[in-house]
């Protein structure tokens, strides 16, 4: 049987944790596609970016959902998921990989800490096409739509493929169908994080901490992607794991370092 002739095997990851509800409906928008197979970090692992667990066994289980089998669950974060899914779960190597579908935006200098886009990235390092799915949202999330959106785009990446080193970013918004406003393809943004670590202290009056904050729009175009998804345009945005400033690389060279 030729690839042409079967159906597509689809690695379904997250960083949310098998039990979130975004990675169930996207699973279930993939299996109109493909045959599925589920491979997500045992607990949330946000933020997480490319963290892998080195010196620390890692553990496989199987993960049931209403008594039937869904996929397995890694004792560590989504970049492990996927490692230990090309190597130990998966016969052969997937034709695609998705990601998601995460709560929350990854558009801007959010990108750099999600696991979410971390787990498309390394399948893009292992040489499997990949996608990460985000929904703009971190209460009351509809997944309706992103399903659908996700199912569209996948359908499509199989179809035309990716260039080598090269994955996509989908942020939807959390509104329903009627009010998307389009889909625009989209650079990174520059809009950041203005945090602050919020102290209390606990029954024997030790002090800890809460990382709290919110990402402040810096972007006014259309062409950026948190600028476009909060005026309700879904945004794709190539991302690749090279990443050389190679606009400066002439300045450097300048500095003559060698002598």
């Amino acid at each position: 049987m030729t690839k042409q002739d079967r159906r597509p095997e689809i690695l379904v990851c997250n960083d949310d944790g098998i039990e979130g509800e975004g990675i169930h409906v996207l699973a279930a928008s993939m299996k109109k596609l493909g045959n599925v197979t589920v491979v997500a970090p045992a607990e949330p692992h946000s933020g997480m970016s490319h963290a892998m667990t080195l010196g620390v066994p890692l553990r496989i289980r199987e993960f049931r959902r209403n008594n039937r089998f869904f996929g397995h669950t890694v004792s560590g974060t989504p970049v492990d998921c996927i490692k230990v899914a090309l190597s130990h779960i998966m016969p052969i190597k997937p034709d695609l990989i998705v990601s998601g579908i995460n709560y929350g935006s990854n558009t801007a200098t959010s990108t750099i800490y999600s696991g979410t886009v971390a787990a498309a990235l390394e399948g893009a390092i292992q040489g499997v096409t990949s996608i990460a799915f985000s929904l703009t949202t971190y209460e009351h999330a509809d997944f309706t739509y992103a399903g659908k959106f996700a199912r569209k785009l996948a359908r499509k990446v199989l179809q035309k493929g990716l260039p080598s080193d090269t994955i996509l970013s989908a942020n939807i918004p959390n509104v329903p169908e009627s009010d998307i406003a389009g889909v625009v393809v989209t650079q990174q943004g520059r809009s950041r994080w203005s945090e602050d670590a919020i102290e209390r202290n606990d029954m024997y009056g030790n002090p800890y901490y809460w990382l709290n904050g919110t990402l402040k729009l810096q972007d006014s175009d259309m062409d950026k992607d948190e600028y476009a998804v909060r005026r309700n345009f879904v945004t794709i945005t190539p991302l690749s794991f090279d990443l050389t400033n190679r606009d400066f690389l002439g300045s450097l060279e300048q500095w003559k370092l060698q002598q």
